[in-house]
């Protein structure tokens, strides 16, 4: 017990030490105010960041299994004001979440698909938000345990939360939900996953319509990792640039060797640039956006190799951002919330101006004071939240609650 307690602590060391050497510190800009909370949950995710990478090395257990186990965390207590209940969705895991309380006619629906970039995340992990989503705007909530890759290759997330749709906006009523009524939402790659299942959706005539679709700082698009909010944010906790883009061919099972040429832009050929750039560039990113600085990104030649190799990037499933007009205009309304500090700001305040553009509403949450993470992290202890997170809740839920 003794030898266990002193590998641990020089595990411990050696990690911290290599991580505080071979990851840059947090650049938090100057207009962040909880600055001690979020430097802590940095070097705190950068530690376990760290030692899933060690122990994957060593051969002890793959990375994405300990980032697994971290991001689960303690389950909340038993709940008293709602019923529980884990299902199938044909071959899809899924948790239901019903209010006790009794209701005149049938409640509004919402399936929520989880963040963590498809390799990590549960329905454990986000128990607490989807509790705290059903309880407090009355709906019933079904929480989609999607497979994660690399496991189970992409697009398998994908399909899954598509399936799992297909299967509530058929089976509603069973579970006291008006099908005019439902609403897919998810945060980061649940965003994602989010706007390709409505995407998919809109030329179904065999399905009931859905009613919204709400994305909470969703990743929208491959195309362009130099836009201004991933210059702004490139250090900005938790969600660094190289490290969104490190993720992202992580999921796609893609060699990350690639990088340096997609961060340069290297990835597409000229005639897609120029069609792209109709909906992607700086250019139209409103001009307060570009405050905190931005410079023009450089040219770079143009990778035929890269191209052939990553052509997943532009994939509408992984990048809805890039979708065709005549499936934007026919998509529902949207909630869309962005976060100040996140590289994905522009993701979201680009999707918001193509969906505007073809007269859809749109309703914005864009907290100044944000950052990728914040509502996951609002449903937690007074502690580990931040004020951001609790606001974007609230905005969340005044807007389901008009559905």
């Amino acid at each position: 017990m003794e030898l266990l307690a002193i590998f641990l602590a020089v595990l411990t060391v050696i990690v911290a030490i290599s991580f505080y050497y071979e990851h840059p510190k947090a650049k938090i800009p100057p207009g962040f105010r909880q600055r001690l909370k979020i430097h802590i949950f940095h070097h705190l995710f950068n530690f376990v960041l760290g030692l899933a990478q060690l122990l994957d090395k060593v051969g002890i257990t793959p990375e994405v299994s300990l980032l697994r186990i971290i991001m689960d965390g303690i389950p909340p207590l038993k709940e008293k004001h709602l019923f529980i209940k884990d299902l199938r969705f044909e071959k899809v895991e899924v948790r239901l979440y019903q209010p006790k309380t009794p209701t005149n006619g049938q409640r509004r629906g919402i399936l929520y698909f989880h963040g963590g970039v498809g390799l990590f995340g549960s329905i454990r992990a986000y128990e607490r938000t989807c509790r705290y989503l059903a309880r407090n705007s009355n709906s019933v909530v079904v929480s989609v345990g999607y497979r994660l890759a690399p496991e189970h290759p992409y697009p398998s997330q994908f399909e899954d939360c598509l399936t799992a749709t297909i299967h509530f906006l058929r089976t509603a009523q069973d579970y006291g939900v008006d099908p005019s009524r439902i609403i897919v939402c998810g945060d980061s790659s649940g965003g994602t996953l989010s706007a390709a299942v409505a995407q998919a959706l809109v030329n179904r005539r065999d399905l009931p319509k859905l009613r919204a679709q709400i994305l909470i700082y969703p990743f929208l698009q491959g195309v362009d990792f130099n836009l201004p909010s991933y210059q702004q944010n490139d250090g900005v906790p938790v969600l660094l640039r190289e490290r969104t883009l490190t993720f992202g061919l992580k999921y796609l099972n893609e060699d990350l060797s690639l990088m340096p040429e997609i961060l340069k832009g290297s990835h597409l050929p000229e005639d897609l640039q120029l069609k792209y750039q109709k909906w992607i560039h700086s250019d139209l990113i409103p001009p307060e956006f570009k405050t905190r600085g931005y410079k023009p990104s450089t040219k770079h030649p143009f990778s035929e190799e890269v191209y052939t190799r990553i052509k997943a990037l532009i994939d509408t499933v992984f990048a809805p951002l890039i979708a065709e007009d005549s499936v934007i205009a026919q998509l529902p309304e949207a909630f869309i919330l962005t976060c100040e500090y996140d590289v994905l700001r522009d993701d979201g305040v680009l999707y918001k101006k193509r969906l505007e553009d073809h007269g859809i509403k749109v309703t914005w949450c864009h907290l100044q004071q944000g950052f990728h993470g914040t509502i996951f992290l609002a449903t937690y202890s007074r502690v580990v939240a931040f004020q951001s997170g609790n606001k974007g809740l609230e905005k969340i839920v005044d807007f389901l609650r008009l559905m």
